[in-house]
């Protein structure tokens, strides 16, 4: 309880004791003691309220005193543990600054004895930076020297990268041109086969079937076909060439080429036919309209040609070579679109 209140404590008990006597008192001293009664319960309740704040103010500056001795403790001990290390520094900065000034003195006698040797250190330090100097320019060379290889390694690699990569596109050109020659060379070698058996039975009457360069040559003497100086063909011959017309039908991709040769007889003046070169052309077209007259083959896979007397199969002036080199011959080749589509796409 605070002194204040003490002080009031009998002030409050004559209100109270005028209180107890109020019976008598008139009814307006009543009301002014009501009201001095409510004004000190108020008075009173206000100051406890005050003595309140100031009893946890005390408490909190007693907590805050104790705090700051607690603080000035820990203070005192750190200023005399610092105490004691600055001493042990002062000390030992003491013996470092007389150490310090013995290996001065140190070294001044040694700058005054070693003059000369060190003169001969710093020419050394200088021809070793001379020499460094050179090798760092040999080296900066030399990598100047090993950057340009390397571009001109690059540029050669590139350069093999491209051969690799054409080289590689050349393999597949060849393996796709080698798989259409093989396809075309067994395809001339079935065509040979079907030739042969369709023409088997006029073997031995100038008729020969045979390959060269890939292509099928069927090679009909004169007298298989024609007589001497004629552009007719003879039954013979006319069935020869039905049975070869059978199977140039069921080839509609080959295409046929009828080539007529003469021996280097001349016509006499005053003939029908005008030459050699005339003669060979007439059979070749007569053997082509028998041909296409007794099969349904495509005429665009026909061409004619005449040679007269200039590709003999015998050069010699005998008649023995004359009877050979008058001939017809059927050239049978395979069409060869493809192999020509695939050269031009790599041209």
């Amino acid at each position: 309880m605070s002194a204040k209140l003490r002080r009031n404590i009998p002030f409050i008990s004559f209100i109270l004791a005028l209180l107890i006597v109020s019976g008598c008192v008139p009814a307006r001293k009543y009301e002014e003691l009501a009201e001095r009664r409510e004004d000190c319960e108020s008075r009173n309740q206000e100051l406890r309220e005050e003595n309140e704040s100031l009893f946890t103010q005390n408490n909190e500056l007693t907590n805050l005193r104790d705090q700051l001795e607690q603080q000035l403790e820990q203070l005192k001990k750190d200023t005399t543990e610092t105490g004691v290390r600055q001493r042990r520094l002062q000390s030992n900065y003491d013996r470092l600054a007389k150490t310090y000034e013995i290996l001065l003195d140190q070294n001044d006698r040694l700058m005054e004895g070693k003059e000369l040797e060190t003169s001969q250190i710093l020419k050394q330090l200088q021809e070793t930076q001379e020499d460094l100097q050179k090798r760092e320019d040999e080296l900066r060379r030399a990598v100047t020297q090993m950057e340009e290889k390397e571009k001109n390694l690059n540029a050669l690699n590139d350069r093999l990268q491209q051969s690799a990569n054409e080289l590689s596109e050349k393999e597949q050109r060849v393996n796709e041109l080698e798989s259409i020659i093989a396809r075309q060379d067994s395809t001339v070698q079935a065509l040979r086969r079907s030739v042969s058996k369709a023409l088997l039975g006029f073997e031995g009457q100038g008729l020969t079937v045979e390959i060269k360069n890939g292509k099928v040559y069927v090679s009909m003497e004169e007298r298989l076909l024609f007589a001497t100086g004629s552009t007719r063909v003879d039954p013979t011959g006319v069935s020869a060439l039905n049975e070869l017309a059978k199977v140039l039908e069921k080839n509609p991709d080959i295409n046929i080429l009828i080539e007529g040769h003469t021996d280097d007889v001349p016509f006499r003046p005053g003939s029908q036919i005008k030459d050699n070169w005339d003669l060979s052309v007439l059979r070749a077209t007569s053997i082509v309209r028998i041909l296409l007259d007794n099969s349904n083959i495509n005429p665009q896979r026909l061409t004619v040609a005449g040679r007269g007397e200039h590709m003999p199969l015998d050069p010699a002036k005998t008649p023995e070579a004359r009877q050979k080199n008058r001939r017809t011959e059927i050239i049978l080749t395979p069409k060869l679109d493809s192999l020509f589509q695939i050269m031009e796409m790599y041209e």
